[in-house]
């Protein structure tokens, strides 16, 4: 490798290519069937990966964005009901409340973990908190033994974004199947990505599991006879069988990227850098998948422009907390209304950490990052 290769945030490439026959023969197994809406292939991905994360119910669903918002329909949260969540996430998270017609509440985040501060949650809770919806941020849980005992306290419901963290676990148990629905995405980007969009929810309860079901092919059952108002958040069949073929690979890619995260934080913390310079990320659980490597740095503008001078891929996630989005304006925040969320928009920066870097690219990602930050004088 030259020193001015590119160094790409995520290669597809590196992992599709090895996986292009599996691939290819799970193409043309739904091509032959000419089954595409739901079907066997759903059918036995749902089983696979329901068996995977140790859940009762897995049901395939066409995204992330989607399964958030079925888990809401499902639980009847809408117009009058607040939900509790975090203004630092992807806009999912919150747009999914708004477009149920429900309230977002607003807690700041863990400076440590950027998950959901749990001791401010209770405190956000008023008589139309319906639900908490926590999310398990590039790949870490979220603590979730203090939110299932308030919840279950004040008979409250917890949805689980667990977009990002497929994988990952919250002591024994999987997230996404602790609270009353896990929702998951497989935007090609996430440790399980498909060729598009594609997501899933989960849950132990049998009677939501059916109601979801019910939810997901526009309330009918039978065919063309409407209990409820449902909508179009069927997975692809083709999805789900390409899905098939990467789950398997799954737990080494995710060692792969628990890997590199420690030979980057080795490297980093024999530069002499330090806060605020260059924060790195903290595995507050052992079973933190990352999917993405955040490191905080309070020259974060700079670097990453840097970064990109040298051919090195790096993204912010995310540039402007949720409280402080426009479309949100009718909630009434303003800046400093959540410090912290607020702190780590303006200092994250998000490192290659896909499975197929290698200790050479990761080595000059690192060098890269240490070498411009020591020269550099605070802001």
């Amino acid at each position: 490798m030259t020193s001015t290769e590119m160094i790409p945030l995520l290669d597809l490439a590196a992992q599709n290519g090895p996986m292009r026959d599996e691939l290819r023969a799970a193409f043309d197994r739904v091509l032959d069937s000419n089954a595409f809406i739901l079907g066997s292939e759903v059918d036995a991905f749902e089983k696979e990966i329901a068996a995977y994360l140790g859940v009762d119910h897995a049901i395939g669903v066409s995204s992330g964005t989607d399964a958030l918002l079925l888990a809401l329909m499902a639980l009847d949260i809408g117009p009058g009901a607040e939900v509790i969540t975090t203004p630092f996430t992807f806009f999912a998270t919150v747009g999914c409340i708004v477009r149920a017609g429900a309230k977002p509440v607003f807690v700041d985040i863990d400076p440590v973990t950027f998950n959901m501060n749990v001791g401010q949650v209770e405190t956000a809770i008023t008589d139309k908190t319906r639900a908490i919806m926590p999310v398990h941020l590039f790949g870490q849980a979220c603590a979730m033994d203090e939110l299932l005992a308030v919840c279950k306290r004040l008979k409250l419901r917890l949805i689980e974004d667990a977009a990002q963290a497929i994988g990952a676990r919250d002591g024994d148990r999987a997230v996404g199947t602790r609270g009353d629905f896990g929702c998951f995405s497989f935007f090609p980007s996430k440790n399980l990505g498909a060729f598009g969009d594609a997501g899933l929810l989960t849950t132990n309860d049998d009677a939501l599991a059916k109601k979801a079901r019910l939810l997901r092919t526009h309330g009918a059952s039978p065919k063309y006879i409407h209990g409820l108002v449902g909508a179009n958040f069927r997975i692809d069949a083709l999805q789900a069988a390409l899905l098939r073929v990467k789950l398997p690979y799954l737990d080494a890619w995710t060692q792969a990227r628990r890997d590199n995260a420690e030979a980057y934080s080795r490297i980093f913390s024999t530069s002499g850098l330090q806060s605020p310079h260059l924060v790195v990320p903290q595995r507050a659980q052992p079973s933190h998948i990352y999917n993405q490597y955040v490191i905080r740095t309070d020259q974060r503008d700079a670097l990453k422009a840097h970064l990109q001078s040298q051919g090195i891929g790096c993204e912010v996630y995310y540039p402007l907390p949720m409280h402080l989005q426009e479309c949100f304006d009718n909630l009434g925040h303003q800046a400093g209304d959540f410090p912290e969320s607020e702190r780590a928009a303006n200092e994250s920066l998000a490192l290659p950490i896909f499975p197929e870097l290698g200790a050479e690219r990761l080595q000059r990602v690192a060098d890269t990052v240490t070498a411009f930050l020591s020269t550099l004088p605070s802001q």
